[in-house]
């Protein structure tokens, strides 16, 4: 089998071509593309001599496509309108007027922080959007590194060397205790206090949950983990229930009054922030919402 023959065209003698198709006269496309009509006989003329056809019967009065002509323009037609679009279509996500973001967020960092950014930039931004996608830090840093996320509002502890971030705000971990136990009499709370107690935690893939274990295994501590849920709202409600005891983010227990949120006798406090992979193309949506994050720093 021969190999295709590489045929150095230029969009310019495509697109005079079709106009001159469409017309069937070379002065009225050269009108309607505003360039003179030399330019477009030289560039269908280079044109046919680069495919080795006639394109054009120009023995009459009306410029008339060949056979050859037809079939090409019947190739050429459909590449150079899609072609178009998407020269329309990149324009406006350079315009910011279409756009969309991928985001990775923790539900409990979500509860919290999330609703905040996301109304305050589309009201800057309506045509952008934002697709939002709810794992823990761990999960959500994997994606990261994997290209399959622009970026991540997470918890920013021993991030991968492979991501920059961008500190937001800080929260501190508080132990929930429902009111009907014991321990709710305390001021402070310590992580040996868990032993044995039952225990509400996050799903796999939670920063929190990972750091708890790993704590708890280096103690000796072993709670009895009697749910696992990603939803805060059910974790408060379980916790003010007398299910069990569980550990979040003061951010997310402000306000509350069913339970009692202790500080722990020593801080564990998080910086939370965006991240991002280092040297990934950064979309001009992106790089709208991380400069709009930079500029409304959250604390």
């Amino acid at each position: 089998m021969s190999k295709m023959k590489r045929i150095p065209m230029e969009l310019r003698q495509l697109e005079y071509f079709r106009m001159t198709a469409r017309l069937r006269n070379l002065t009225r496309a050269a009108a309607e593309l505003e360039v003179s009509q030399p330019n477009i006989t030289v560039a269908i003329q280079k044109l046919e001599n680069l495919l080795g056809l006639r394109l054009f019967d120009r023995s009459q009065k009306q410029v008339l496509l060949t056979t050859e002509g037809e079939i090409f323009l019947h190739r050429v037609e459909p590449a150079l309108d899609i072609l178009h679009d998407a020269l329309r279509e990149l324009e406006d996500y350079k315009n910011l007027s279409k756009g969309n973001i991928r985001i990775g967020i923790p539900p409990m960092i979500g509860a919290y922080l999330f609703p905040r950014i996301c109304s305050d930039f589309q009201k800057i931004y309506p045509h952008l959007s934002i697709s939002l996608y709810e794992e823990g830090s761990m999960a959500i840093r994997e994606n990261l590194e994997a290209g399959e996320l622009d970026f991540g509002i997470i918890i920013l502890s021993d991030i991968p060397a492979a991501l920059n971030t961008f500190p937001m705000c800080t929260s501190e971990l508080v132990a929930c205790v429902p009111e009907s136990s014991p321990l709710s009499s305390r001021t402070s709370f310590r992580l040996k206090d868990f032993d044995k107690e039952n225990l509400i935690v996050m799903k796999h893939g939670s920063f929190i949950r990972r750091m708890l274990s790993d704590r708890f295994a280096s103690m000796g501590i072993s709670p009895n983990v009697v749910l696992e849920s990603n939803q805060i709202e059910i974790i408060k409600h379980l916790v003010a229930n007398g299910i069990g005891l569980a550990c979040l983010l003061d951010c997310v227990t402000k306000g509350n009054q069913s339970f009692r949120v202790l500080p722990f006798n020593r801080p564990m406090r998080f910086d939370i922030g965006l991240a991002w992979k280092k040297d990934r193309y950064i979309s001009k949506a992106a790089a709208a919402f991380m400069d709009f994050c930079k500029e409304t720093l959250l604390d």
